[in-house]
């Protein structure tokens, strides 16, 4: 089970410099990086897929749409759909549905990136909450969950 209290833990463990960010609630990640004054690129959203019974975690900047058909190639895994929240919702348990952070790793679930999103300095993300976030390096990120990057997002 992980929550903010945890996610911080594992962050600080690892010894890497991150800010929390408290924000009115937000649903979206739109409306996140609105609330955040970030770029909408800079904003990391989860988007959980499914490939028969085993969850994929993708990742990418708020703007962007998962391009499934780019995705199933990349992933190897032709019957990949996106997930229904009543899916994954017990997967991520301690996270508010929608609001899990970007470390499938954490929950044994592979994590993939968009190349566009693996291009910035820092990133934002959900911390387990709609109303509380993380600021982070993505260098820092990647060196912990090890995702596959690849252009996952549509033209």
């Amino acid at each position: 089970m992980l929550s903010l209290n945890k996610l911080k833990e594992f962050l600080d463990n690892s010894l890497v410099a991150y800010e929390v960010l408290t924000h009115p609630v937000a649903f979206t990640a739109q409306q996140l990086a609105a609330v955040q004054h970030v770029k909408g690129k800079q904003l990391a959203k989860v988007v959980v897929t499914r490939s028969g019974s085993e969850f994929i975690m993708i990742v990418l900047p708020a703007p962007y749409h998962v391009g499934l058909q780019r995705a199933r190639a990349v992933t190897g895994r032709q019957d990949l759909e996106i997930a229904n929240e009543s899916e994954f919702a017990s997967l991520f348990a301690g996270c508010e549905t929608g609001a899990m952070p970007p470390f499938g790793n954490l929950y044994n679930v592979p994590v993939w990136v968009d190349e566009s999103l693996a291009q910035d300095e820092e990133i934002v993300f959900n911390a387990c909450t709609h109303t509380e976030a993380i600021k982070m390096k993505y260098s820092d990120f990647a060196r912990l969950v090890h995702p596959t990057v690849a252009k996952l997002r549509m033209p």
